[in-house]
């Protein structure tokens, strides 16, 4: 029996995201003796070796195949995974990012152009919003399950490290989900695909990129966007550690007895839990929030305006010690997130050609990571040394760094619907 792709496509995710490490990371690092900082030249060296390999590798899928791109994507995370959970020492460390960034390069942007070559094929181009938002609802599905039993690792386990290992499981089933993916999805190999051929395609991808105005727009909104959400989204992690200790939670029954290492585990279960339940629905009504504004472009306009709302929120209540609110303020910035990425994913398809697609895709996640590794040390940085006394983070500068690119995106001059915006709405 064949299995239906539009299954393929959302198991993919749904075992991508069994990431239960990612609660944790943030403590997971500061357990093996980092600091903010250091935390900071950590994943802005991941960004750098992503940004470094992100349109090679998205040019190689589009040239060789891009499920065997997608096979040696996870064999990088599994070798991540395994040094990760195994070893300390900080260069070892920088080593299983470099490996991490791997899997990252190979990934982002491939699985995205099979995705929409398979709707081209299909005749359902005007379904890009909804299809790419169902399949990122059942990545957040994946999620969710992760969280709960990464929470429960952690608090039996006692240890976040540890939790790396795990991951290792579904991302070799991924890889068997891999191997039933039709030849046809490859997209449009080349016999000769030389290094010359390669870089021909590059120049071409980076001309497209510079000088056509409303790319070039689209794909600067994204890298704006994504990088600020990726390097501040983990920061909700020891703002749930503080309220882990605060009197209200200790007031409750079923946690005054606990531990704070396990009182963290549950509250950040919980907390992460519900987080990607919502960006599970977010992401599969992404297609509604763009229709109700008339198209993707002024969709993400909005976007933009309520992110400088939810960041003001977050920077107040972190710089005046208002916890929960800040936390709020985290999660409805995830849920934001998950409308904000199909939307962006069909607004760069609908401004390129479906043969550089996974070049293209590329190039808008090589531009978050370039913004990610220039925001991750600066703000880890910031945090550390702007602390207001040893052991009390300044956690509200990461509200403030994001309060001030969202103002840069919201303040743009509008961009006017493509062609295939009008078009759909049109229908």
């Amino acid at each position: 029996m064949r299995i239906p792709m539009l299954f393929r496509f959302s198991l993919y995710g749904f075992l991508k995201n069994q990431q239960y490490y990612e609660p944790f990371l943030i403590l997971a690092f500061l357990e093996k003796g980092l600091s903010f900082f250091m935390i900071g030249l950590l994943i802005g060296f991941r960004e750098l070796s992503i940004n470094l390999m992100e349109v090679p590798t998205g040019v190689i899928a589009d040239l060789c195949g891009r499920r065997r791109s997608m096979i040696l994507s996870f064999v990088g995370y599994i070798i991540a995974f395994a040094i990760f959970g195994t070893c300390s020492p900080v260069w070892t460390l920088f080593l299983a990012m470099f490996f991490f960034a791997i899997g990252e390069a190979f990934r982002t942007g491939t699985h995205k152009a099979m995705i929409l070559d398979w709707l081209r094929l299909q005749g359902r181009e005007d379904e890009k919003t909804k299809t790419y938002g169902y399949t990122r609802s059942w990545s957040k599905m994946g999620s969710a399950l992760s969280v709960i039993l990464a929470a429960g690792l952690v608090f039996y386990t006692g240890r976040y490290g540890d939790i790396f290992l795990f991951s290792i499981v579904p991302y070799l089933l991924g890889i068997l989900n891999f191997l039933g993916y039709p030849h046809e999805l490859d997209g449009r190999q080349k016999q000769d695909a030389s290094l010359q051929r390669i870089i021909a395609s590059l120049r071409l991808a980076f001309r497209k990129a510079l000088f056509e105005r409303r790319l070039r727009r689209v794909l600067l909104e994204g890298m704006g966007y994504e990088s600020i959400c990726k390097v501040t989204k983990d920061y909700l992690q020891p703002v749930m550690r503080q309220i882990a200790t605060g009197a209200i939670l200790l007031s409750l029954p079923v946690l005054f007895h606990l531990g704070e290492f396990q009182r963290t585990a549950v509250l950040i279960g919980a907390v992460y839990l519900l987080l990607n339940l919502g960006a599970s629905l977010a992401s599969r009504r992404a297609h509604r929030f763009a229709s109700r504004f008339g198209g993707e472009s002024r969709a993400a306009r909005h976007v933009w305006w309520i992110t400088v709302a939810v960041f003001a929120v977050i920077v107040a209540g972190l710089g005046t010690g208002a916890l929960l609110p800040a936390a709020l303020g985290f999660v409805v910035l995830e849920l934001l997130r998950n409308f904000w990425r199909p939307i962006v994913i069909t607004r760069v398809d609908n401004e390129t050609d479906s043969e550089m697609g996974a070049t293209m895709l590329s190039i808008e996640s090589q531009g978050k990571a370039a913004g990610a590794m220039i925001l991750a040390p600066l703000i880890g940085y910031g945090v550390d040394h702007l602390a207001a006394a040893p052991g009390q983070p300044a956690l509200w500068v990461v509200g403030a760094a994001g309060l001030a690119i969202a103002l840069l995106g919201a303040l743009a001059p509008t961009m006017s619907p493509a062609p295939a915006e009008r078009n759909v709405s049109e229908k």
